[in-house]
């Protein structure tokens, strides 16, 4: 991200940390399938180094730490309050953009939820990722690909994450470096009573720091009224919500 583009995002997270967690139930949802597959698909049960990015309020720490074991963790944040995140489970804390702050040298485990589709080219992230993993090194990583948050694009809203993918970029960009051993992708819908609800969850999970413009009483209008017209029905009104991830490991 450009340093505009990072400062902004960085204070929409930051000021919802706080509401974040409860708030981010998808994304808790995906950490935990996350977790689950890299223990499933033959992660050793113990790691010398683990280095986790975009750890935000914990949700993928958090089942980490109670999956598995770790000689030294490192979490990564471009928010500083995720400092806390990483005192609950006393691991290192790097703050910054993922892109240019300086990684611990070759970590075992390379892990993220949620946070390569906030970068602009989250297949050039996950190769240097590859690169930086220890022989027999594991890298379990989800964003989200091209159908997120669908509607609030087909509405003509800016708040979308740049670097949204399918799950066959994450696998090509690891290609000839690590063994891929799964991939997917989902598609869930969260339902909501009207289009300010939507506004209101975005807002809370701080996915909403790419929007440019502020909100006017005309603008506002608008949006609900285009998001009723287009997508309205008797159970309120849908968010999309399309999670890709990779398992994949590093030959020895």
């Amino acid at each position: 991200m450009n340093a505009q583009m990072t400062s902004r995002v960085q204070r929409s997270f930051s000021r919802s940390f706080r509401s974040y967690h409860e708030a981010a139930n998808q994304q808790a949802r995906i950490a935990e399938r996350l977790a689950q597959d890299l223990q499933r698909d033959g992660a050793p049960t113990h790691f010398v180094s683990g280095l986790e990015f975009g750890c935000g309020t914990g949700h993928l720490t958090q089942r980490l730490c109670a999956q598995f074991a770790f000689d030294g963790l490192t979490v990564n944040d471009l928010s500083p309050e995720a400092y806390e995140t990483a005192a609950s489970f006393g691991a290192g804390f790097l703050c910054g953009d993922a892109e240019t702050v300086a990684w611990p040298a070759k970590p075992d485990l390379i892990a993220s939820a949620s946070m390569i589709q906030w970068l602009p080219d989250p297949a050039a992230f996950l190769h240097r990722a590859a690169r930086a993993l220890a022989p027999g090194g594991w890298l379990a990583v989800s964003g989200f690909g091209p159908l997120q948050y669908q509607e609030l694009v087909q509405v003509g809203s800016a708040a979308k994450a740049p670097g949204l993918c399918g799950p066959e970029v994450l696998t090509a960009a690891v290609e000839g470096i690590l063994n891929v051993v799964s991939a997917g992708e989902s598609k869930q819908q969260m339902q909501f009573s009207s289009p300010r609800d939507v506004l209101d969850h975005l807002r809370r999970t701080g996915v909403n720091g790419r929007a440019q413009k502020p909100w006017t009483k005309s603008s506002l209008l608008s949006f609900n009224n285009d998001y009723v017209r287009q997508f309205g029905g008797k159970d309120g009104v849908p968010l999309t919500y399309h999670p890709t991830w990779i398992i994949a490991r590093k030959p020895d």
